[in-house]
């Protein structure tokens, strides 16, 4: 279950239509509206720069939301729609669905790696890139997991974790089709300039002359 759901703070909205829409953008507020879960449609304010804080943070429309509006209850909530100005490219209007705890949703999840201290190829002195810090899976709202993990306790130079090799929470499966790397463990970069210089021998080695094949015609 993930820990903490960030709050997202907001005011009802009285009024509805164009003119409290606004009246709202007018008092540095962006108007939205809180739909779904078998309740009225709630009209709301949330305030424009922490929407644009939010916005800048990034992964807005795929992050869960503990929304709170004075007299209603928290409820959880994930963005469908964003709204911006066709010239100035600001939020003028925000979508909020309210989630069930049976509702499947699409989050990025943090990729925790364990193992390291075992991993063979780390002992080499191999150097690992997390290539995915964040997998997005399709999860339900109410068993959202802290993270996904990863185990490189046997991972060897030039092997990498594919989604394919990580046990996911129940119920959860990722956005992606193919078999995509989570992270791979190369050579550090000395190790692999010295291996490049070696093959290049190898081939100068193995490149034939022609003085041989000269003198054996001019025998004949």
């Amino acid at each position: 279950m993930a820990g903490e759901i960030p709050d997202l703070e907001a005011q009802e909205r009285t009024g509805t239509g164009k003119g409290a829409a606004r009246a709202a953008r007018r008092a540095d507020m962006v108007p939205g509206i809180v739909f779904g879960g078998d309740v009225d449609p709630l009209p709301i304010n949330i305030p424009f720069n922490v929407l644009i804080k939010k916005l800048r943070d990034g992964r807005f429309k795929s992050t869960l939301f503990n929304m709170k509006v004075e007299g209603h209850d928290d409820v959880r909530v994930i963005c469908r729609d964003v709204q911006r100005h066709v010239v100035k490219d600001l939020p003028t209007h925000v979508d909020f669905m309210r989630l069930r705890r049976t509702t499947k949703i699409n989050l990025f999840i943090p990729v925790e790696v364990v193992g390291e201290e075992e991993s063979p190829g780390l002992k080499a002195g191999g150097v690992l890139t997390l290539i995915r810090p964040e997998v997005e899976l399709v999860v339900t709202a109410g068993d959202i997991p802290d993270h996904v993990t990863i185990d490189v306790s046997a991972l060897e130079i030039g092997e990498n974790v594919s989604i394919s090799s990580v046990t996911l929470p129940e119920g959860a499966k990722p956005t992606i089709d193919r078999d995509f790397v989570i992270a791979n463990l190369s050579a550090p970069s000395g190790l692999a300039s010295q291996k490049d210089e070696d093959e290049e021998e190898v081939e100068a080695d193995e490149v034939p002359t022609t003085e041989q094949g000269d003198g054996e015609a001019s025998e004949e």
